[in-house]
């Protein structure tokens, strides 16, 4: 089994993760489940890389806090290797409102990740590695795009494999899908949710959003909730059933897939299998609260 060094840039956040109990009082106290927490998408991308066994190490930006120092150590407790960037701005942070359903509204601040510089970034590409995941947050913010897709193309002229993720439709339907397709250029794979990959292909049939976006990438997976995943490599299609799970919270959801699935590929397993290990992965992350057992 082949053993790969995947380096992952992206964000540095604190979850403050909210579950009411009952409707909101307005202007009083409504009982909830709270829980502070390592966030991050890429983070969480990276996690799941790592239970893969491969060796990960995740880059990004933080300020001098206990939120940069909760991050690090929930990384370290993964065996997730991090190079974080210190810079004069707060950590980001993001409350995420866990309906009772499972799905979830995110209130972000994005803090100090808007000042990840492009030196420290290419200076940790300077270290050996066989596979670059960029997470889409990067390309949703004006502030760090054109960091990221230089990024992507420094690691492609490297010849190494890269990947991408979409992660949020409401800063990709503000940016434009243009814009965001323009920057992942040199992405050779790309993770995107059923919803952001209808916004990306200005259609509402996700089978034909896959044909459109495997003519721009090399390899494509889009995530269906309930429905499970399809997905496209080449001239190849596969697809994979949801596992019928009680959903909790779907926060970190896709993250784990997107994991489950790349560490899979990097291993060289086809992309059916990795499929297969993307849904187990998604799977355990809706039964609980937050993105992390």
């Amino acid at each position: 089994m082949s053993v790969r060094s995947v380096v992952v840039v992206g964000d540095v956040m604190l979850d403050v993760l909210v579950r009411p109990e009952g409707p909101l009082a307005a202007t009083s106290d409504t009982p909830s489940r709270i829980r502070v927490a390592r966030g991050g998408s890429g983070a969480n991308v990276a996690v799941a890389v790592r239970a893969s066994g491969h060796h990960v190490r995740y880059v990004g930006a933080a300020g001098d806090d206990a939120a940069r120092d909760t991050f690090v150590a929930s990384l370290d407790e993964s065996d997730v290797a991090s190079s974080i960037e210190v810079v004069s701005r707060s950590t980001g942070t993001v409350v995420v409102l866990v309906a009772e359903d499972g799905q979830r509204m995110m209130l972000t601040d994005r803090g100090a990740n808007q000042l990840l510089s492009e030196g420290f970034v290419a200076e940790s590409l300077e270290v050996p590695f066989d596979h670059l995941h960029v997470s889409g947050y990067l390309l949703l913010d004006r502030a760090t795009r054109n960091l990221a897709e230089h990024t992507l193309m420094k690691a492609h002229e490297f010849g190494r494999s890269t990947s991408i993720d979409v992660c949020s439709v409401g800063p990709l339907l503000d940016v434009t899908p243009e814009v965001f397709l323009r920057a992942a250029t040199y992405a050779s794979q790309l993770f995107a949710n059923e919803e952001e990959a209808l916004v990306l292909t200005s259609t509402d049939d996700a089978d034909a959003a896959l044909e459109m976006l495997a003519a721009r990438f090399s390899e494509v997976v889009i995530t269906r909730g309930a429905l499970g995943a399809i997905g496209a490599r080449g001239d190849e299609r596969f697809r994979a059933e949801g596992l019928g799970v009680e959903v909790v919270d779907t926060t970190g959801a896709g993250d784990a897939a997107t994991g489950a699935y790349l560490g899979a590929r990097l291993h060289d397993e086809s992309p059916s299998a990795a499929l297969a290990h993307a849904m187990v992965a998604a799977s355990s992350v809706v039964g609980t609260l937050g993105s992390r057992d």
